[in-house]
């Protein structure tokens, strides 16, 4: 009766471990785990706005899954998933002015995301629907910014014109302090940081009417570009000047991209760059950089036919694709909520990074104390942009690559021939902005 009696209790012990561990199997399903996959480019400023998502996604018991693309497929891959019906490959996305146009459609509305109030209202002319629904959420403000060498020169000597720029950088050639004055991105997705700056800064633009981005009215002018204009045809000269006649500029510019720019200027082998105000941090980055605490920031310098600086403000954000589902929206719109009301992620991130948080609210309160923040407000914030840095139609991509192409032919020819070579792409630019 002994071995009866302990094989009833080893049953029972059994049965009452099974039970515990189907109980315990029943709670861990009622809390199981939630996931975002969030779509983006691996980007300090990025990992910097999702480190602040992380925080509430470790308090909601919801898995953040980053998923890093490159910034050269980035637009193609997620614009293929969005418009294949398979849009629930992302819950977030990284959104972007180049692309908001093509985008609306597929994405959710993001006006109700709480915060939204405390986002500068100039750069979303991008984003918004045809319904004029906004469809981002601001992480950052990526902002042009006029680099110089702090080492070398002392605020009152940095050039305030075009033609400053290049004696003042043929001067620390001669001195032997850099090889080059000014260094550059050129090639196609890079020319803001030379075509642009400087056509902008010359009372200048590509498309008719100079500075418009209402698209019927560009629509209604036939999408006429402006590069014979001489405004442009100014500015290519000059960059032709730049490298071949002064020496100012590396004679490989025209194939830079920002990398490659960024990476001589950190060399030290520069004196001046232009680039985003999201690189100060690459800059300052001992394990990079030759010019940690060497760098300083001003106003754009100025062309002949501008009497004072421009800027460009624009916000990289994050967007919501419709596909995904209702709960995975309400989710997404949590943890951005979170992102745009964490004063101390988006201090921390202008630290790390040079990313200008997206609430607006901080700026004053970083700017009391934080002399770098307040010489780029100097810089950009306190100038007023000429217009936005982008076209927001479908074609804008389409027409970006035209553009390039034409400069960059005109560039590697002689100079007497630019007039000429932009005339030619004329109809070039013209069919890529209109479809044919």
């Amino acid at each position: 009766m002994d071995w009866k009696l302990t094989a009833l209790r080893r049953t029972a012990t059994a049965a009452a471990m099974a039970a515990a561990v189907a109980v315990g199997f029943a709670a861990d399903a009622g809390a199981q785990q939630r996931e975002l996959k969030v779509g983006y480019q691996k980007h300090p400023i990025q990992d910097a706005s999702l480190d602040m998502m992380e925080k509430w996604a470790k308090a909601n018991n919801v898995k953040l899954t980053r998923i890093p693309m490159a910034y050269s497929v980035f637009m193609e891959k997620v614009t293929a998933t969005l418009t294949s019906g398979a849009g629930d490959q992302f819950d977030i996305i990284w959104h972007n002015d180049d692309w908001g146009q093509l985008w609306e459609k597929w994405l959710e509305p993001t006006d109700d995301v709480a915060g939204i109030g405390n986002v500068d209202k100039w750069p979303l002319d991008a984003f918004w629907s045809a319904d004029r629904k906004l469809t981002v959420v601001p992480m950052a403000h990526t902002v042009g910014t006029f680099f110089y060498r702090s080492d070398l020169l002392k605020p009152e000597e940095v050039p305030k014109s075009f033609a400053e720029l290049v004696a003042t950088g043929q001067r620390l050639q001669k001195e032997g302090k850099v090889k080059w004055g000014y260094v550059g991105g050129m090639a196609m997705n890079n020319t803001w940081f030379s075509f642009w700056w400087t056509m902008w800064a010359n009372n200048c633009d590509i498309l008719k009417p100079l500075f418009e981005r209402d698209n019927a009215k560009l629509k209604a002018a036939n999408f006429e570009p402006a590069i014979t204009e001489p405004c442009h045809r100014e500015i290519v000269e000059y960059w032709w000047d730049a490298i071949n006649t002064h020496k100012v500029s590396p004679p490989g510019m025209t194939a830079y991209t920002r990398n490659e720019a960024n990476a001589i200027f950190m060399a030290g082998d520069a004196a001046f760059t232009v680039v985003d105000s999201t690189h100060y941090g690459e800059f300052n980055d001992p394990r990079r950089s030759k010019i940690v605490g060497k760098v300083a920031m001003a106003p754009f310098p100025v062309g002949p036919r501008a009497q004072k600086p421009t800027s460009w403000n624009e916000v990289w954000g994050w967007g919501i694709p419709k596909g995904i589902s209702a709960e995975r929206k309400k989710l997404a719109k949590e943890a951005l909520a979170f992102m745009l009301g964490d004063e101390e992620g988006q201090l921390e991130m202008w630290k790390k990074t040079g990313g200008p948080p997206p609430n607006v609210k901080l700026w004053d309160k970083i700017a009391a104390q934080d002399a770098d923040f307040r010489m780029l407000k100097n810089a950009v914030f306190d100038q007023k942009p000429v217009t936005h840095a982008a076209y927001y139609f479908p074609e804008w991509p389409a027409v970006h690559k035209a553009y390039s192409d034409a400069v960059i032919a005109a560039m590697s020819g002689k100079r007497e021939d630019i007039g000429k070579v932009m005339q030619d792409n004329v109809e070039k630019i013209r069919r890529a902005a209109t479809g044919n």
